[in-house]
């Protein structure tokens, strides 16, 4: 299993094609997301990867209590990674982040019984999610993605 837990999903080819990998060898990839965004261009420009993310098999979900602040990625039973890199291009490319990667069954129990409680009061996200929006919502996630390379 890969779950990762990120503020922000705007990820660039390589992160698309990891995913997808992974799914296609049968692994449950699964990515939380906040429902209330804090940068709505970020927001907007996430949506625009919905389609081909969650076509290829990677399970979208929806974080209502709050905002998700949280950087976390959890590994089969053993790996868990924490720290301040989100899912884009800033993170990958231009800002200083950290992530501790932490190889600990104990450790990442403890993330996998957090992810767990984060993913039930989580929404699954489809592709009508998207396409069920109005017009003027989905142009400015199509306007957002060609700003996806800078945010």
């Amino acid at each position: 299993r890969v779950w990762i837990v990120s503020p922000y999903f705007v990820p660039d080819a390589s992160v698309i094609s990891a995913l997808q990998l992974a799914v296609l060898r049968g692994v449950d990839v699964r990515v939380l997301l906040p429902d209330r965004p804090d940068h709505l261009l970020v927001y907007l420009a996430g949506f625009s990867y919905l389609r081909e993310t969650v076509a290829a098999g990677v399970k979208l979900y929806r974080y209502a209590p709050g905002f998700l602040h949280q950087k976390v990625m959890l590994v089969d039973d053993g790996l868990a990674m924490v720290g301040t890199a989100n899912l884009d291009n800033r993170s990958f490319r231009l800002n200083f982040e950290i992530s501790a990667v932490v190889a600990d069954r104990a450790f990442a129990g403890a993330v996998e019984r957090m992810l767990e409680r984060d993913f039930a009061q989580a929404t699954p996200v489809g592709v009508e999610d998207y396409e069920q929006r109005a017009f003027p919502f989905r142009a400015a996630v199509r306007i957002a993605r060609l700003l996806a390379p800078v945010l």
